[in-house]
Parts: structure tokens; sequence; C-alpha cells
């Protein structure tokens, strides 16, 4: 059968959505470039936010209409498969945690036939290295879809890079939902994994991906000396959700913007060419097309200015955010509840 795949969110929900397609290649099914000519579709789903949530319901609700056989899978399938069955009724639902078991499920399904294994015709792939997190945050829903930080094997994740680089791969992102935290639940972490990853000759450069700045600390000494590798990118993306203490702590982040900045220092001591993306949040954005606030340039990284007005301002955006994600956690915790009993559910949104 033919299938595509078609994956919405962050970086490793692509990354993944890429292993997802070798295994269908692997039991025979045939690759194609566009959901219109697919017998199957593999709809890989993302759920951070109301808006995108939405956006998964109208396209399952297309591909229902046209037809499609629909496999789900990503954020949606773990945290929210009963809206998924409303709309799609019969579909193979696989959550994350149950990717091991994604080709048996398909096999089970759509059979299998011997293997044609796609041309591989990029130059460039992501290789997610761990599922979940550490993290706690009060407005985050990808917690309770993605779990707690599991680490994958070195050994496998060095053997996929290897085989991407002997494939024509010259650019590789490696990324999880917080990379900086990979290895801490098995022993290493991720300064040990990109030195194990240039062991690999050749010619190609590797991107590190996002990680929040109270993971990146503690690596800071491991990780720092892997940029004098001509082969990894001196780029950094560590995202700061705002710049107010009072905020960052409702948020249950676990760092303040004065650990940001500290950080920021050691990096630029050692390496005052390394290019740090800092997403600005919407709601500075926001105060600051309102000219409420200032802000001054320190090298590449933008210091935030922060008056009374512009604290009182996140605040009152925290707050909303904060509201709103109540009431989806509530909603999700229904769903559960459903599926799993109230004892269970109580257990699962505590744990978070």
């Amino acid at each position: 059968m033919k299938y595509y795949v078609e994956s919405y969110g962050c970086t490793m929900n692509f990354g993944e959505g890429e292993e997802l397609a070798e295994r269908m290649d692997a039991l025979g099914h045939v690759r194609t470039s566009s959901a219109d000519d697919a017998d199957i579709v593999i709809l890989n789903t993302c759920t951070v936010v109301e808006t995108t949530e939405k956006r998964m319901i109208k396209r399952m609700n297309d591909l229902r209409a046209a037809g499609k056989e629909v496999i789900v899978t990503g954020c949606m399938a773990k945290v929210q498969p009963n809206r998924v069955l409303i709309r799609l009724p019969g579909a193979l639902v696989i959550p994350p945690q149950e990717y091991s078991g994604f080709s048996d499920a398909v096999a089970e399904r759509y059979g299998c036939h011997d293997s044609i294994p796609s041309p591989r015709n990029a130059t460039t792939a992501i290789i997610p290295i761990a599922q979940g997190c550490r993290g706690n945050c009060t407005y985050c829903i990808t917690r309770f879809a993605r779990g707690g930080l599991k680490s994958y094997d070195p050994a496998s994740i060095k053997e996929r890079f290897d085989r991407l680089v002997d494939g024509g791969a010259r650019e590789i992102l490696i990324t999880a939902q917080d990379t900086g935290c990979y290895g801490i639940d098995i022993g290493t972490d991720l300064g040990e994994l990109i030195r194990l990853l240039l062991t690999k000759e050749g010619d190609y450069r590797i991107r590190i991906g996002m990680m929040n700045p109270n993971s990146l600390k503690p690596v800071l000494n491991s990780l720092l000396p892997v940029f004098e590798d001509r082969r990894v990118y001196r780029f950094l993306h560590i995202p700061v959700q705002s710049g107010s203490d009072a905020v960052l702590e409702r948020m249950r982040k676990h760092y303040t913007a004065g650990d940001f900045f500290q950080t920021v220092e050691t990096i630029r001591e050692r390496y005052p060419d390394l290019s740090i993306y800092e997403p600005v949040p919407s709601e500075i954005r926001t105060i600051q097309r309102r000219g409420r606030t200032g802000r001054k340039n320190d090298g590449e990284v933008f210091v935030l200015v922060a008056s009374g007005t512009m604290d009182e301002a996140m605040e009152n955006a925290a707050r909303r955010k904060e509201e709103q994600m109540k009431e989806r956690l509530e909603n999700l915790g229904r769903g559960l509840k459903s599926r799993r009993g109230p004892a269970t559910s109580q257990r699962a949104l505590d744990g978070f």
C-alpha cells in the first residue's frame, strides 16, 4: 500500500515521523509525496496549544471525508485518543510510548511485503535522542503526552547517525523535548554523546537542539568542549519563557533570569562567536509594540529591560495562560478518568 507521513509540531516530531516512515519502508509499503496519492496517512500530531489541536481535528475530518486509512501518532494519540476516535472510528492510534510496537500493529492491520527502501535524497536529517523531560511546568500539556525523561541508548543513536552520514546526510540535528537533559537517567550526558558521534569520520555538521537554561547549566563543562570541533555548529537554542523571576516561579521553570545570563556569560567567555537563539516571549513582544518597555543589545543576546509596567503585564499574561491551561488539563483529567478510573487519572495528574 502507498503511504504518506504528515508531521506537525516540534522538530522532534518530524524526526520521529521520518523514523516511522523507515519502518513503513521495511514493511514493504511505498512512500508517496502527498496525502492525496496515499492509501494510508500517518497523521503525526501535535497538541501543544489549543489552536494546533483544532487544526489536527480539522485534518482528521478532512482525511475521513477523503476515505483515507489513518494511523494517528504523536502527542494527541497519548493525551486525547478519545477525541481522535470520535473523528476517526477504527483508526490505529499509536502514542509515542508504543512506537516500539508500531511495525507489528501496522503489519497486523495492513500486512507486510518485501522491503522496498525509499531512496534518501535529503542532505539534512533529525535524530531524536530521548523521550520526555524532567520538567513539571504549570502550563505544559506535552509532559502528559511524553512523560518523564527516557534517554535512548547511545549505541543505537550512534548506529543511526553513522547510517545517515553514510547515506548522504550532511547536516544532522540532535534533538529532544529538552536536549540538555539527555543521559541524566542512564549515567551519561549530552557532551559525551556528541563526542561519541564525532568519532564518525566524514564531512558533516551537527546541530544541537533546544534546551532549557536549567538543563544546560549542569552540563556546560561537558558540552562546551565539543564546539572546538568544526563539525559542530556554534549555535545554541535556549528559550526563556519570561524575563520576570516571579512569572518563571509561577511557571515552575526552575531557573531565574539571572541564571540564564550567568550561563550566557560562561559561554561567551569561551566562544564569543557562538550564536545564541533566545525566542522573545509573546507577552514581551506585545508590550514592546505598545512601547512600554525598552531593549538593549548585548552582543547577540537581547537583554530585556523590565519596568514595573512590564512586570505587571507579564503577570497578567501568565495568569491568563495559567487559567487556559488549567481548563485544558481539567478536560484531560476527565478524559483519563473515563479511560482509567478516577484513582489512576488523579495519580497521573499529580505526578506532573
